[in-house]
């Protein structure tokens, strides 16, 4: 297959065409693709001269990015990627607050915590990317379904490489946003390399624009280094999008005329390629039409230039004279989860109902609907289906389909466009159809909305709901307790309920949360346990354990399902007085409680349902070591499920769980 640079000359010749656009806009155009190619240009002799360490170069690509954000009006979000410096120039942003981004000083956009473009500033409505090249597309399904969802008109758009739409997140968003009819662009810029593979190794159609037919979606295949022709097309399907919502696909064809990044030097590419498509230098050859036109002379020329550079140079040196970042820990561990003193809310009458553990999430998750105007529940089958668990039954006729969202299997895109849902100030709760399925969004979740507050201050408002938990003949796949994965992850939350009034409450309180909270429901629980709840809407403290059983004998440490194993036990071991601890929420967890609770027995166990190596037992265990090992009368004792998978027959999977091995360890314990 020819790759997208073996077109012939007469495709690449350069033709612009007005289309009866002023000269005050023609002259716009120029001083928007100029600017980025003298910052460029500028940076490159900075980074020879070893003043700056690294630079991702758009130089060849600039009409792509000048001309979409011109396009565009200005609370329009774009979602651009490392070589689209003119959208950031276009739209307005101070050079020096821009500079010092790039060089990693703290008046930047994220006080010296991203690297180049990897930031977001909603005062400029731009939402960069993260390394991983795919999980903005989702991002940008999500700031499209608020644009329908408050009906407000807008179109978003999102940058992707011909390299990135080899990423099952190209798919997955294009798929959802099909599907859902969302206004957004996704905008390929073709430069035939994805580093360093050709397009011929990344994918077999002959235009990427083809694959749009999957999708039923409209595309069209444009020249990307006529900034006429970019913005032309952008502000035509824009305005035509604002009326009829809908996703559409552009392939703008370019060339990248430096390396991946300055390191990676170009020796992989043909010269011819670089001779061929140096014809077409986007900025070169706009200048020279203007010029021929008339619209620009060789004075104003030259006055722009010297504007730009003096303001260029005039950034830098403020940019340089910036001290480096000075790393204060406090600070740091600050800005980890988004600013939320949680005021707890008590229910208002004394009406109490018994509800199983499934209804009471179900009465959370509604009275939470009914609370707060903007939350949408997404996930697969939530709808007129009411969820495979039913927990959302009922929820489609009283809430309607734009708030309770079927969705495709498509759990990365998903979670992405929930985060866009945050960014336009929306509150969201995933289902996860069952917790093991959380590795196809996993991506997002940990890099997404665990660490976008960190990295540039914005917070994600998303719950994640997780039906997890063994004991119910479901195997390796289906019943999995996979909190650890996430309790490692900071900017996260995890709640973990074991009984219906903390379920209900505990989600009611995720909710509230603006930080991202991972919300785990054994499904063992749900229909095997029954309590007399409050009826009314109320939450429950988050990051505070709960002692089920005083004790004086030790203290046994668990939640969800080992609660339960834990009363057993208790039960079934009249004289041993057991203080049992449930943690409820496991990121942050209470070391409060745990703490006062060591000193006065002096001896430890933690249990829970999950493997043993690498589970939460561990890190408690290894706090209590070192922070309460004065108080110990015993070492610090685990017990947990084998370290196998989840097996599929009963006997197999009762004998995963290792309970009467944690029987005979508690019973040593207190012997000790």
């Amino acid at each position: 297959m020819d790759s997208p640079q073996a077109i012939d000359n007469k495709k690449r010749t350069m033709m612009f065409d007005r289309k009866g656009y002023s000269d005050e806009i023609l002259l716009e155009l120029y001083k928007a693709i100029l600017l980025p190619r003298m910052i460029e240009e500028k940076m490159l002799l900075l980074l020879r001269k070893g003043k700056i360490t690294k630079w991702f170069s758009g130089i060849g690509q600039e009409a792509i990015s000048t001309g979409v954000a011109k396009a565009l009006n200005d609370d329009e979000y774009i979602l651009p990627m490392h070589r689209n410096l003119g959208v950031f120039t276009s739209r307005g942003m101070p050079l020096d607050r821009l500079f010092k981004q790039l060089q990693g000083k703290y008046n930047g956009f994220s006080k010296g915590r991203e690297r180049s473009f990897h930031f977001g500033t909603n005062e400029y409505h731009i939402v960069g990317m993260i390394s991983h090249l795919g999980p903005q597309l989702g991002i940008a399904d999500g700031i499209g379904l608020a644009s329908l969802l408050k009906k407000e008109n807008k179109v978003t758009v999102v940058f992707s490489g011909d390299g990135g739409s080899s990423e099952g997140d190209f798919h997955e968003s294009l798929n959802v946003a099909a599907v859902w009819n969302l206004p957004v662009i996704f905008v390929i810029e073709n430069n035939g390399y994805g580093l360093s593979t050709p397009v011929n190794e990344q994918y077999r159609c002959e235009d990427l624009i083809d694959k749009a037919i999957g999708y039923g979606m409209e595309a069209m295949q444009i020249d990307g280094n006529n900034i006429l022709t970019v913005y032309d097309t952008i502000k035509t399907y824009a305005e035509s999008i604002r009326l009829a919502p809908r996703p559409v696909m552009i392939e703008c064809m370019t060339f990248r005329m430096r390396g991946h990044e300055e390191a990676s030097g170009t020796k992989y590419v043909p010269k011819e390629l670089f001779e061929e498509w140096g014809k077409k230098d986007p900025v070169e050859n706009f200048e020279s039409y203007l010029l021929e036109e008339a619209v620009l002379t060789d004075d104003i020329k030259q006055e722009i230039k010297g504007q730009f550079k003096t303001a260029i140079d005039k950034a830098l040196e403020t940019t340089f004279e910036e001290p480096e970042v000075i790393a204060i820990t406090e600070n740091e561990l600050a800005d980890v989860y988004a600013p939320y003193e949680q005021k707890l809310v008590m229910p208002i009458t004394d009406k109490k109902s018994p509800k199983r553990f499934v209804d009471a999430i179900s009465d959370g998750l509604k009275q939470s609907m009914q609370k707060h105007n903007e939350l949408v529940i997404m996930g697969q089958d939530v709808a007129e289906y009411g969820g495979v668990f039913k927990v959302t039954e009922g929820f489609y006729e009283e809430f309607g389909r734009e708030r309770i969202r079927n969705t495709p299997l498509c759990e990365s895109a998903i979670v992405g466009t929930a985060l866009g849902l945050s960014i336009r100030g929306m509150k969201s709760v995933v289902e996860m159809q069952f917790a093991d399925f959380v590795t196809c969004g996993f991506n997002q979740i940990v890099n997404n909305l665990a660490k976008i507050y960190y990295r540039w201050g914005q917070n994600a408002d998303v719950v994640v709901r997780m039906p997890c938990g063994a004991g119910v003949g479901a195997g390796p796949f289906h019943s999995q307790s996979n909190e650890a994965w996430f309790f490692h992850t900071p900017g996260l939350k995890v709640f973990y309920p074991s009984n219906p009034f903390d379920a209900k409450g505990l989600i009611a309180a995720a909710i509230e949360d603006p930080n991202p909270v991972m919300y785990f429901e054994h499904k063992a629980l749900y229909r095997s346990i029954t309590e007399e709840i409050p009826d009314d809407y109320y939450t429950v403290e988050s990051g505070r354990a709960r002692i089920i059983n005083e004790g004086d004998d030790v203290t046994l440490i668990t939640y969800g399902m080992g609660v339960h194993w834990a009363k057993k036990v208790i039960a079934d071991l009249p004289d041993v007085s057991i203080e049992l601890i449930d943690l409820r929420t496991l990121l942050p967890w209470d070391k409060h409680t745990v703490e006062e609770s060591v000193k006065k027995t002096g001896k430890v166990m933690i249990l829970h349902e999950d493997t043993l190596t690498g589970g939460i037992g561990a890190e408690i265990s290894a706090h209590i070591s070192e922070h309460c090992f004065q108080f110990l009368d015993a070492p610090v004792i685990r017990s947990a499920s084998l370290d196998t998978p989840i097996p599929f027959a009963v006997n197999l999977e009762e004998n995963f769980f290792q309970k009467d091995v944690f029987v005979i360890k508690l019973i040593e314990l207190a012997k000790f």
